[in-house]
């Protein structure tokens, strides 16, 4: 399918449909989705629990949204290889709503997002993402693999950090303090089950390598344990509670039917949905629809690159919205498409969208039947994992040949935007990304526009132009960051009483910083009596001048459509003269 058409295509399920569509799915496609799907499930139930409790829920919200939001998602969005659930992006904005609105103002919020999402894919505001640079992506990308192989250190070495500071740079001040305090029972299992994820032989065993490499980990954190060295496990980090009972790890619970607004309300009292809390959400709920939007087709983009694909926006907007108005109706937090679970996903050989369904299924799996095997894996192990799918998610080559070849703005852009992620967060790099790419692109482009002396060029004039006479050609974008520059210079060039042909053909936009430079340049050549003749402009830049009227009011300027017609008036009016 043409690249313009999936960027402005509205489809339910367009990625699911080109999957099966394309290409005969053969068992052992299913099989690589299903060990894909496997795999990626155990990465994501910590981090979905871990997620739910730092957004202020219990643990199993995160599950169940990765459970719902993530299988509706995968089988109705537009990226074939994207996994939804909780991302750590959505704390910031989640923690502070559900502090003041409780749970059932979350879960409201988030549907609320979901619908906005919906909205955006019906617009086909999808198509938006092609606007967004290289550079931007890929320091955006390179970034946030840098904050998540930095977050999994304090597991990696089992520092024993409890709290960790909100900046980053404190965070890696804290980190380093706590090293001396590296337990080494931690790195071992933490190093083994890394040298096994990196040196397992993928093409030619059954798993691939995260599930080997977690199950080593797993074997060899059992054996140390009963040698008198307990290692931190999912089953000592977290706790949950069911009818006043608290419980280890994972909760064996399956996600129920329930109204989001019916939920916990701020400090466990009743939450009222009227117009006036609806009215309150509305910003947060447009702030997490926004995240969403972007954080999901970022992640696209990234799997289109390294698996030489492409999604659907569009359609990926509208799965995100369903998934997050289906994820409120079973107590979960807001879902987008998770970077590092998705570059997981394709390491593991996921084939279709199968793959994330997959994944919402052996997580649910994993709550009913897995949840106490899988409380014996080790924090070291998933640490370990994490710092592999962060790599791999980096870009690193990509990242290097871009800071080798690429243009001196570009590197800039890439610098300020993988800074910025690091240091601050992703929306912020996002959007100074953005502009500062625009700046600069604006800033070019407006070198790039100029004024050429052609009257003696004998392939513009034929012959010699009249003494009184001479032709300029303006090429490039006369736009606010140009216009004025380019014509105060023609000014500046041309004699009071002189007369000047400005050959416009080369003149690609004209906008309303433009239109006003030749306004005030007309009015100076009126001031100047100099007599102009505007030849040869294509349809934007004449049809803008048109309809702004000062052709009509400047009295000296002349438009002609041909050059032929414009030597010919020159050379009639220097004769008469």
């Amino acid at each position: 399918m043409p690249h313009r058409v999936q960027l402005t295509t509205v489809r339910v399920s367009s990625a699911l449909r080109d999957a099966l569509g394309s290409e005969s799915y053969s068992p052992a496609a299913l099989r690589s989705d299903v060990l894909a799907g496997l795999t990626v499930a155990i990465v994501a139930m910590p981090l979905a629990m871990a997620l739910a409790i730092a957004s202020g829920v219990p643990p199993q919200y995160g599950l169940y949204s990765a459970i719902i939001g993530g299988f509706v998602a995968a089988l109705t969005g537009g990226s074939r290889y994207s996994v939804s659930g909780p991302t750590a992006a959505f704390v910031v904005i989640l923690a502070p709503v559900t502090a003041q609105y409780g749970m059932a103002g979350l879960a409201t919020a988030g549907l609320m997002a979901g619908v906005i999402l919906v909205a955006f894919g019906v617009s086909k505001l999808g198509r938006l993402i092609e606007y967004v640079p290289e550079p931007v992506t890929v320091g955006f990308t390179s970034g946030i693999a840098v904050v998540i192989a930095v977050l999994q250190l304090n597991d990696f070495f089992g520092l024993g950090v409890s709290e960790m500071p909100e900046s980053f740079l404190a965070k890696l001040a804290t980190l380093a303090r706590a090293l001396p305090q590296a337990y080494w029972a931690v790195v071992l299992v933490g190093t083994v089950t890394l040298l096994v994820k990196v040196f397992w032989p993928q093409d030619r065993l059954v798993l691939p390598g995260y599930a080997p490499a977690i199950l080593v980990g797993t074997l060899l954190s059992i054996v140390l344990a009963q040698l008198g060295h307990p290692i931190d496990t999912i089953g000592s980090r977290f706790t949950f509670e069911i009818a006043g009972v608290t419980g280890h790890g994972i909760p064996q619970m399956l996600p129920h039917l329930v109204w989001p607004w019916a939920l916990p309300g701020p400090g466990g009292e009743a939450f009222v949905l009227s117009w006036s809390s609806i009215r309150d959400l509305l910003p947060a709920a447009l702030s997490i629809a926004v995240l969403g939007a972007i954080e999901s087709l970022l992640c696209a983009v990234v799997l289109d690159r390294s698996t030489n694909t492409r999604h659907h926006s569009n359609g990926e907007l509208l799965g995100q919205g369903l998934a997050n108005i289906t994820t409120p109706f079973f107590g979960g937090v807001p879902v987008t498409a998770a970077i590092a679970r998705s570059a997981a996903n394709v390491s593991a050989g996921a084939r279709t969208p199968l793959a994330a369904a997959i994944h919402s299924v052996s997580v649910l799996i994993g709550v009913l039947a897995l949840a106490p095997l899988l409380a014996y894996i080790p924090m070291a192990s998933m640490a370990a994992v994490l710092l592999t799918v962060a790599w791999n998610m980096s870009e690193a080559p990509t990242a290097v040949s871009l800071l080798e070849r690429a243009p001196r703005a570009d590197k800039l852009v890439f610098v300020v935007c993988f800074a910025l992620t690091v240091i601050f967060d992703m929306v912020l790099a996002i959007g100074v990304g953005i502009a500062l790419a625009a700046f600069l692109l604006m800033r070019d482009i407006a070198r790039f526009t100029q004024v050429r002396d052609v009257s003696d060029n004998m392939g513009y004039v034929g012959t010699p132009l009249p003494a009184d006479w001479r032709m300029v050609k303006i090429i490039g974008a006369m736009f606010f960051a140009a216009a004025d520059r380019v014509l105060t210079q023609l000014l500046n060039e041309t004699a009071d009483g002189s007369n000047l042909i400005i050959y416009a053909d080369g003149i690609t936009l004209l906008d309303a910083g433009g239109t006003g430079a030749f306004e005030r340049f007309f009015a100076q050549c009126e001031s100047r009596h100099i007599r102009v003749i505007l030849v040869s402009m294509q349809t934007q830049p004449e049809r803008t001048l048109m309809t702004s009227g000062i052709l009509r009011d400047a009295q000296p300027v002349e438009l002609v459509p041909k050059l032929s017609d414009a030597l010919a008036l020159a050379r009639a009016d220097s004769a008469a003269a």
